[in-house]
């Protein structure tokens, strides 16, 4: 990405090469490759450089939108400070409700918005389901046939509401946003396994 620089403000910017006038002249698309650095910096087109330093990870946080500083002789592209997002539900209050804020039949206390704790939750949830789901039929064989369910199915599904159990605690016992991410969040030890706080479900292999 570049940009045009006059008078040490930045004017217009490029995503992509392409021709552009600049005061009586016009310049081909092709200069942003064939030309030196020092030849394009000439007459004021910079390449960005980009700075990620304060984005985060967009499951957790709302990033701002790039700001372009032009200083010393260098474009930057950066972002401010990002914001996190609600790890529990907003809900409506009393005075919100008065001044016809809220939908017609909301209480206070309703929810609003739900927070990361809810989506996670409800994720797990559906994993679990999932999961249990590939020996759901053993279920259905003992009900319909009074079949025996083999040990190792119901130790297996009993771990997975055990672990689901867990997870949930977890996660509902997070004080931030930035704990929620801290659980999820993979790290390698020396043995190059990867695993992180909040562990996982007991997988069957079938």
């Amino acid at each position: 990405m570049y940009v045009l620089v006059e008078s040490g403000t930045i004017t217009k910017h490029f995503n992509n090469p392409r021709g552009f006038t600049l005061g009586d002249l016009q310049y081909p698309a092709d200069i942003f490759m064939k030309w030196s650095v020092a030849e394009k910096e000439a007459i004021g087109i910079y390449e960005v450089v980009f700075d990620d330093s304060n984005k985060k990870d967009e499951q957790w946080y709302i990033n701002t939108n790039q700001s372009f500083a032009f200083a010393d002789g260098t474009v930057t592209a950066s972002y401010g400070t990002a914001t996190p997002k609600a790890h529990a539900d907003t809900t409506w209050s009393q005075d919100e409700i008065d001044d016809g804020d809220a939908p017609e039949g909301t209480s206070p206390g309703d929810v609003k918005t739900r927070g990361l704790k809810y989506n996670l939750i409800q994720n797990l949830k559906s994993q679990v389901a999932n999961e249990l789901a590939k020996t759901d039929w053993y279920i259905t064989r003992n009900t319909e046939k009074s079949t025996a369910i083999p040990s190792a199915i119901s130790t297996h599904r009993d771990a997975v509401r055990t672990k689901q159990a867990e997870m949930e605690t977890a996660i509902t016992n997070a004080s931030d946003t930035s704990a929620l991410e801290t659980l999820h969040t993979y790290t390698t030890d020396s043995d190059d396994v990867q695993s992180r706080p909040l562990g996982e479900l007991p997988i069957l292999e079938l």
